[in-house]
């Protein structure tokens, strides 16, 4: 009983050696991607000015330095996004990421994100719809927050809807306020529903990036879902589609109970969410 009692004792030790190691790896991790961030700041404006510059001037160059400057000025504005990414990320892991929550409206949101996502909506051909039995709905939230977020599902929801329609669902009840990103596309499957808001994943790494962005937009708006206290979670099914969900309790420090849609949203009859009698000022039924 001693020398299993001293084996079970250094095991352990020996585990708790390595999840010791793990956690360092982990801050030297974070570090580094912080760091290098910031490193990469300084250079990477020069190279900006440099490239707006040349992209500016592209007009006097002979086709091939012309193609050559809008390639270089669309890489370096790539790189700057993801250059942004990785220090939201990083101040995520730092635990320096503030909420400056405020009341608002949800569909007002929902439409600043409809404005400034109509050109990418008409150069994939496809139709935006806001579906909803209400058009005001008041809820404590950091505006630049909920904006990154829905502006990143309506993004994805574009890029892979195929040129389908797209709708986007609001509902609310007396403790919370939900809005759901639907569209008909490719979909995904469960495993991958599962795994889509870690940092760089893709359902198929081998296929070069073509689309999207810094591969962070899940990961961030996930941090942004968690600091106020919301879900954020999604729904696939191949040939069929996907949908994200966001639910936000109305007020700040307030526990969600539950969502007043469903995943994806459907009625009791296992019909799409009604949508709203007539039109109004707050919600646009088509972009």
């Amino acid at each position: 009983m001693a020398r299993l009692g001293a084996s079970f004792n250094h095991m352990a030790a020996s585990l708790q050696d390595q999840i010791t190691q793990l956690a360092q790896l982990s801050q030297m991790q974070q570090r580094f991607v912080s760091d290098v961030s910031h490193e990469l700041r300084t250079p990477l404006t020069t190279v900006r000015m440099a490239a707006e510059v040349l992209h500016a001037a592209r007009d006097a160059f002979d086709p091939v330095n012309r193609r050559s400057a809008e390639i270089l000025y669309n890489q370096v504005e790539r790189f700057d996004a993801l250059l942004a990414d990785l220090l939201e990320i990083s101040r995520f892991d730092a635990g320096a990421a503030v909420l400056e929550a405020e009341p608002g409206d949800i569909f007002a949101m929902v439409n600043r994100v409809l404005d400034g996502t109509q050109p990418l909506a008409e150069s994939l051909g496809s139709e935006v719809r806001v579906i909803s039995n209400e058009t005001h709905c008041v809820v404590d939230a950091d505006p630049r927050r909920i904006d990154r977020i829905l502006r990143n599902l309506v993004v994805n929801a574009l890029e892979h809807g195929e040129g389908k329609e797209i709708h986007i669902y609001v509902a609310s009840d007396a403790h919370s306020v939900a809005v759901a990103v639907r569209d008909f596309g490719i979909g995904m499957t469960p495993l991958e529903a599962s795994r889509v808001f870690d940092r760089f994943w893709r359902a198929d790494p081998a296929r070069a990036r073509t689309t999207g962005g810094s591969g962070l937009g899940l990961s961030i708006a996930t941090e942004d879902a968690r600091l106020h206290g919301a879900w954020l979670q999604a729904w696939g099914m191949p040939g069929e589609g996907a949908c994200f969900r966001l639910t936000l309790p109305k007020k700040q420090g307030a526990e969600l109970k539950g969502s007043p849609l469903p995943l994806p949203p459907r009625d009791r009859n296992g019909h799409v969410y009604p949508a709203a009698a007539g039109p109004s000022k707050e919600i646009r039924e088509t972009l």
